[in-house]
């Protein structure tokens, strides 16, 4: 039988946009990628908002939505620090984050303790996404106010994502004792 969950097909979707947002942004379409991004990036709010309107979260989702996040925003945050429009170090941040808190959760969900997803974490996402368009679109919008507005995104960003590390690690503390 055919799976009619719009909310995974919309996980599956982003996914999918991914190689093209790739190619366009290496091959100097900032605009196009900026565009492909942002309806990538509205698929998560979508996806969620209906899964949780209709019931219709699935252990797939559950998996799939918070990965098809990360491998957009990772995919972007590599390709700005090959393009050098951001430094490599505040990707490592990005990047360590990630990877900690996605062994914390397996380390937690193999003792039976699920680590729901924090509004910090959430936020951190969102500053992410809104990091990347705004470094896409910088030379088109930003740049005649003489406000970095991307680098002061960029930085938030990089402190929610620390913020929202530090504090999974603190909800994940009892698994270091065990």
């Amino acid at each position: 039988m055919k799976n009619k969950n719009l909310p995974n097909q919309l996980t599956m979707l982003r996914v999918v946009m991914i190689p093209v947002f790739i190619v366009c942004l290496m091959t100097g379409h900032a605009v196009i990628s900026a565009v492909i991004f942002a309806a990538a990036a509205a698929t998560d709010a979508l996806d969620g908002h209906i899964a949780r309107k209709y019931n219709l979260i699935s252990n797939f989702g559950k998996l799939m939505d918070p990965l098809a996040d990360k491998l957009l925003v990772v995919s972007a945050l590599v390709c700005l620090v090959e393009l050098g429009e951001i430094p490599a170090w505040m990707v490592i941040v990005i990047l360590a984050r990630e990877f900690t808190i996605t062994g914390l959760r397996s380390v937690a969900a193999s003792e039976g303790v699920v680590i729901a997803a924090g509004f910090s974490g959430k936020l951190k996402t969102v500053f992410q996404m809104l990091a990347i368009l705004a470094i896409l679109l910088e030379n088109r919008l930003f740049s005649l106010s003489g406000i970095p507005f991307a680098r002061i995104m960029l930085w938030i960003a990089v402190l929610l994502t620390l913020y929202s590390g530090i504090e999974y690690i603190v909800k994940g503390r009892a698994l270091f004792t065990r």
